[in-house]
């Protein structure tokens, strides 16, 4: 979910900025050109620090300002396929929740809530189930696998579904309501008789 990667990358200092202090005006640079930016390799840029190995710098003709190379860390956020994530409900609409997961929002649709039907209760806030009593509402905790990431040119286009239908996934009460020997069977398989 988190990684952190190192960038070495040339930056372009403007003369006005010529008496500053270069390592700060490399890391107002850098938090500009990279922080909340999206990168299809690494992911979301979240945070730009350990600036490092500022090089003396050198100019081009024609332009006034100074170039350095300059080394740092970013901090990324990026989801697999498959990754189990832990969320809050940020949002719920008639065709299922949003979870906050890291700096975005993934969907989980209606049937992927869970086996039972859910109905959406849009005056209180939440989706019910009236066979297992289960309840979900925004500001829940929850449990929940990726199951498609699509990755566009922005970080307002990126759309991740998630489900919470496999057993262990969901709000944490939802494993902790099947006991422990229905947990057992449901591992054997159901409808198979015991010897």
């Amino acid at each position: 979910m988190y990684y952190i990667h190192t960038i070495t990358d040339t930056i372009s200092i403007p003369p006005e900025h010529m008496g500053e202090e270069p390592k700060k005006v490399a890391e107002d640079i850098l938090r500009k050109k990279y922080e909340r930016v999206l990168d299809r390799d690494m992911g979301i840029i979240i945070a730009v620090f350990n600036i490092s190995g500022i090089g003396n710098g050198f100019v081009v003709p024609g332009d006034p300002n100074v170039h350095m190379e300059v080394t740092f860390d970013a901090l990324t956020f990026s989801v697999e396929v498959d990754e189990v994530v832990i969320g809050e409900v940020s949002e719920l609409v008639d065709f299922g929740c949003f979870v906050r997961i890291g700096p975005i929002d993934g969907l989980v649709h209606l049937s992927q809530i869970t086996t039972d039907f859910m109905s959406y209760d849009k005056k209180g806030g939440f989706f019910s189930s009236r066979s297992s009593g289960r309840s979900l509402k925004k500001g829940d905790l929850v449990y929940a696998k990726v199951s498609s990431v699509s990755m566009k040119n922005s970080i307002k286009d990126i759309k991740i579904a998630l489900t919470m239908r496999p057993e262990g996934l969901g709000k944490p009460e939802w494993l902790r309501e099947t006991k422990p020997r229905e947990r057992q069977q449901n591992r054997r398989g159901r409808g198979k008789p015991r010897r």
